[in-house]
């Protein structure tokens, strides 16, 4: 939901959905009140993958660290026998990105498009939790389509999200999840290129261990696709290329009941990409109920 690809000189546009940030029990969401969260996260790479899934001799490297701030506040048994809850989220993010073999060099810092959340529902049964979200990521970050660190897309996107947890034994201490979300984009303001759908889940399976300190472990991913064509009179690349990327790596958290505090660290490391670049990232979230 951060990261910027701006570059049409040889990919297609991205969507605004960059996963690897949600954690543990990915397809829960919590119970009611109102939550902060904070999640800080480092993505580096120095390899771009063409179109037939080889490095592209470019001189590529990219750099961003994004500060991303999500507010949640979630009713009790609304509708349908489930919580509904709405969602915001704000990303700030500092981009470096530089490729050799077009002369490209460019750096920024700023406020990247927002996410609003209106519909978010959830069921939580003793050995599963479901969860369905409606959302639109507004373009409210800075575009420029000769600067490829722009923390803007200049698109408008709509999000659905449908996932769940299911546990393995009446005490919940062992849990798979699955959250995906399905993106359809606007048109880019000032240009007529509109990106293609796009389709990513986020995956894990862990355990909690319930101590005075509550501290859970697992393995986690995510896949994504583009799954159908970037269209429009400005698209100078071949449509029919359309990128992929998979993840996978370890995460613990750790929740502190008498403040009411969850911190959460991820290493997740790419591989499979197609027409993207492609590295490790990290994630460390600061997670605060009220």
């Amino acid at each position: 939901m951060f990261l910027a690809s701006s570059i049409n000189l040889n990919a297609q546009e991205t969507g605004h959905y960059t996963p690897g940030v949600s954690g543990l029990k990915v397809g829960t969401l919590p119970p009611p009140g109102f939550y902060y969260i904070m999640h800080n996260v480092l993505y580096t790479s120095d390899t771009y993958y063409n179109g037939a899934g080889n490095e592209a001799p470019i001189d590529f490297d990219v750099n961003v660290f994004a500060n991303v701030h999500r507010f949640i506040y979630v009713w009790e048994d609304v509708i349908f026998g489930a919580n509904y809850a709405m969602h915001m989220l704000i990303p700030t993010t500092y981009t470096d990105i530089s490729i050799g073999a077009f002369q490209l060099d460019d750096s920024k810092y700023g406020i990247g498009d927002i996410v609003l959340e209106p519909v978010l529902l959830a069921w939580n049964k003793p050995r599963y939790d479901a969860a369905f979200g409606l959302a639109a990521i507004a373009p409210i970050g800075s575009y420029d389509i000769s600067e490829p660190a722009s923390p803007g897309k200049s698109f408008w996107t709509g999000m659905l999200t449908l996932g769940g947890t299911y546990y393995m034994n009446a005490q919940k201490s062992w849990h798979a999840s699955l959250l995906s979300r399905y993106e359809i984009h606007s048109k880019k303001k000032d240009y007529d290129v509109t990106a293609g759908n796009d389709f990513t889940f986020e995956w894990g399976v862990g355990k909690t261990i319930p101590k005075k300190v509550i501290w859970g472990v697992r393995v986690s991913g995510y896949a994504h696709w583009q799954v159908t064509e970037d269209s429009g009179s400005d698209v100078l690349y071949d449509p029919t290329v359309k990128d992929r990327i998979f993840a996978v790596g370890p995460e613990v958290t750790c929740f502190i009941p008498p403040i009411k505090l969850n911190v959460e660290l991820r290493a997740q490391t790419e591989f499979g990409a197609i027409d993207r670049s492609q590295g490790p990232k990290m994630c460390l979230s600061v997670f605060k109920v009220f």
